[in-house]
């Protein structure tokens, strides 16, 4: 996995445009974010989903690219001091704080357009075909849409100060944090040309991965540091934002997410080839400490 990231990495960056005079401060911005670390849990999941299902990394690699940008612009945005307005990002200053608000507005903005030049780049046709590339570019646009990312980033936004159940915060959850993993499994699926059944059991395996990801996230914010984390502590409770660890305590999200994550992999059962990675992947995920 380690060599996947790093594959992942030297491939997003084939992608920035070339500075210039002219947008060289751009580019730079973009590449700050897009190279600030990071899981890349994403991109490595529509890798090992298209590798589970026949087909090829390399062919997957512009939807993985793709979909590591809208995820990477989407933090961007959601640092600014009109959403959440931090300071860090994966222990290093927010993209704003080193380029100012406007730049990192743009920059955002570009690497989500950047993204579906990604997924229908001469590359990706040639490696997937245009059928497949329009799937993808369509399951992109859905995921980070209103129906997705952005709608589950304002029912935050109108959440905070509120006091708002469970079945609220999965709702938000789903859209805000599952879209794009659940699209992950999809885009892995898609490049490799899966079965319907496939396609199911991959998304079954990153709902569940997706909301417990997002649990875990919420125990972080309360027993982490900000050094471990890599960004600030207590910001769920400052914002006045209800959260599961708010709601349910510790105890009763370590258990929610550990029976999420058996779930995960119970789904991995349909598949043939060898499911080992996704399976320590989903562990992985749930005994993290950043």
């Amino acid at each position: 996995m380690a060599d996947k990231k790093q594959n992942i990495e030297k491939e997003l960056l084939s992608y920035l445009p070339q500075k210039d005079e002219w947008i060289g401060n751009l580019v730079s911005s973009m590449e700050y974010s897009l190279t600030a670390g990071g899981k890349r849990v994403r991109p490595m999941l529509v890798m090992e989903f298209a590798r589970l299902c026949g087909g090829s990394e390399e062919a997957a690699m512009p939807f993985a690219c793709a979909l590591e940008m809208i995820h990477t612009y989407s933090l961007i945005h959601d640092d600014l001091p009109c959403m959440d307005n931090d300071d860090l990002r994966r222990g290093k200053p927010t993209n704003h704080k080193v380029y100012g608000e406007a730049c990192a507005l743009l920059a955002g903005s570009g690497l989500l357009t950047l993204a579906f030049e990604a997924a229908s780049s001469g590359r990706a046709v040639e490696l997937n075909g245009t059928e497949k590339c329009l799937q993808a570019v369509k399951v992109l646009a859905e995921s980070a849409g209103a129906q997705g990312m952005l709608g589950g980033q304002i029912i935050d936004l109108e959440s905070e100060g509120k006091q708002v159940s469970v079945d609220h915060l999965k709702v938000m959850d789903a859209k805000k944090t599952g879209a794009l993993i659940i699209a992950a499994a999809k885009l892995g699926c898609i490049s490799a040309g899966a079965t319907e059944e496939q396609m199911k059991a991959a998304v079954c395996y990153a709902e569940n991965i997706g909301l417990a990801f997002q649990i875990v996230d919420d125990m972080l914010d309360v027993t982490s540091s900000t050094e471990e984390l890599g960004k600030p502590v207590g910001s769920d409770s400052e914002n006045e934002k209800s959260t599961y660890a708010a709601l349910l305590g510790i105890d009763a999200c370590k258990q929610i997410s550990e029976e999420l994550t058996d779930r995960a992999v119970e789904s991995l059962s349909v598949f043939e080839n060898d499911t080992t990675t996704l399976r320590n992947f989903a562990y992985y995920l749930l005994k993290r400490e950043n």
